[in-house]
Parts: C-alpha cells; structure tokens; sequence
C-alpha cells in the first residue's frame, strides 16, 4: 500500500519515475552502478550471518558484475533475481543466463528467477535503486516482507551532495532544478525502523567522477538517472540551450584540475539492517499472519 503522499519526497514526478524504471540500459550495468556494487559486497566481509537464500533486486541496472560477487561470495547460497518491471524481465535473464561450458556455473551457481521463498531470503541485495523511487517508504515496506526473519537487508542509492555542482550551476544559470532531491542517509535509517527493520547501520562516501569533454559527461549520466523533479523543464530543449550547456559544463573543472576535466560528485550512501523476530501487541484479541506465527513457533524450538 502506498505510503502518505505528504511523506514521500516532495520533488520526485511518479510518472517520469515509472518510465525511467521501465527502461532498459543500452550498454549493459552503469559503470558507477558496477563500482558502488563493488564496494557494497566488501562490506559483506563486516557481516558474520551466513545467508543460505538471497535475492538480487533488479540487477540489470543495479550491476551486473556486483551479482557475481554476490554469488561468489555466497556460493552455496540459493540465489533469486527479483525484477519488478515486467518488461525488463526478459532481458534481465538473458544477461544472467549462464552457458553450460562457462566456469561461472561453479562460481556461484544459477539465478533463479521463480518467486523467492514464502519465508523470506536471509539477504536481500538491492544496488543504487532506492533514490529512484517515487515512494521509496512503501519500496522498503515491500523489501521487509521479501527478507526472512534475522536476514538482512543491504542497499546503496545516492545522497543529497550528488551532482551538487551541476545544480549549482543551474541555479546560477538561472535554470529549473537539475535534478530532483536525494534523501539524507538519516532519514533513510528512520524509515527502515519504521517499516520494521532493526540495527540500521549507515555509512556514506563521495565519489568523483571527471570527464575529458562535455559530450562524456552527458552521456554517463544519461546512464545513471533522469532528473524526476515535478518542475523540471516541461519540453524539449533546443539547440541553444544544448549550446548553452556544453559551453557551460567545463566550468565545473576544479581550479586544482591542470588537465581542465570536468568533475562532478556523487554522494554515496551504503546501508544495512536486519529483520527481527516479530512482535505481537498484547490485546483482547491479536491478529498475526500466518508466516509470522510459523517464525515465532520456529524461535521457539529448542535449537531453532
């Protein structure tokens, strides 16, 4: 169910969010998307539980290569692939697909692309979608019910600071937003609690990119995301303003930058937290769901 809309980010256009969720990338995984991956499954080492299910939540955009690592990783591990847009579905199995004489097949095993277990899985992997959400509480509220109780949930999505510099210089340049809000890592802590989640452990990093010319820059970020503010420009933009833009862009160079390469930043937040057991409030009557009550009687074995 979806959330309040007076708690959803107020600068994100649902609309242009669902068409950029149904498109596919044209050249495979985002380079970023690859990287913050790559750093995320590091992160794995700091996390003693031994997941023996886990599901990749749309890795056609979220990475690829960082699925691998993830099987690897945990190569006795079932693993699932959850892609929630139909029409991505397809060309998700294709690039996960693994030939017979591959030796990917003994690295970490099949994706399964059936439903996930009813229980649950131990891990949900979920890379670099949730800043990309239209109602990222209710997105979280469904990942809780897709994590088994004690798995945990590990994300990434990109914070305030990210391309910080470009809005600067729409705003100076008089132009709308570049793009839309970014939520601050703090605020993604309390929802996760709030959805049910426990232990939300956060941290955030700044990544850099540079480009040698305008026409690089674009491009990347072509990859990366769409601007999804409801004021964004409404049309599109001609040939002036492309002219604009391209002249404008090589200011972003940093003073201390000898080559003059454009630069940008991108905030970075990692994030984690565990499902606990759940709790029934005491009342006259109390109502539980069927999978909760197994979980609670299978806590309460002896050696469960």
């Amino acid at each position: 169910m979806a959330t309040d809309p007076a708690r959803r980010p107020p600068t994100i256009d649902p609309p242009a969010a669902a068409r950029w969720s149904r498109l596919a990338p044209a050249d495979g995984s985002p380079w970023l998307h690859e990287e913050i991956g790559r750093r995320m499954e590091d992160r794995l080492q700091w996390i003693k539980a031994q997941p023996r299910t886990w599901a990749d939540w749309a890795p056609l955009r979220g990475g690829l290569e960082a699925h691998e690592l993830v099987a690897r990783r945990y190569r006795d591990a079932a693993s699932f692939v959850i892609e929630p847009e139909a029409t991505l579905a397809a060309a998700t199995g294709e690039a996960l697909a693994v030939p017979w004489w591959s030796a990917r097949r003994w690295q970490g095993g099949k994706a399964r692309f059936d439903a996930p277990p009813e229980e649950g899985v131990d891990l949900l992997w979920a890379n670099s979608s949730l800043h990309m959400a239209a109602d990222p509480e209710a997105l979280i509220a469904h990942w809780h019910k897709l994590v088994a109780t004690d798995g945990f949930l590990m994300f990434s999505c990109f914070g305030p600071d990210t391309v910080r510099e470009l809005r600067a210089l729409h705003a100076r340049l008089g132009w709308p937003a570049a793009g839309h809000e970014y939520t601050d890592m703090h605020d993604w802590g309390d929802m996760l609690v709030h959805a049910g989640f426990a232990e939300p452990v956060m941290d955030m990093e700044r990544i850099v990119l540079t480009w040698a010319a305008p026409e690089a820059a674009l491009a990347e970020l072509r990859t990366l995301g769409r601007n999804l503010h409801p004021a964004r420009f409404p049309a599109l933009r001609g040939k002036a303003w492309r002219k604009a833009l391209m002249s404008a862009l090589p200011e972003l160079a940093p003073a201390e930058e000898v080559g003059g390469r454009i630069a940008l930043t991108f905030e970075v937040i990692y994030g984690h937290a565990f499902k606990p057991a759940p709790r029934v409030a005491l009342s006259a009557e109390s109502a539980v769901s069927l999978r909760e009550m197994r979980s609670m009687l299978q806590r309460g074995r002896p050696g469960a």
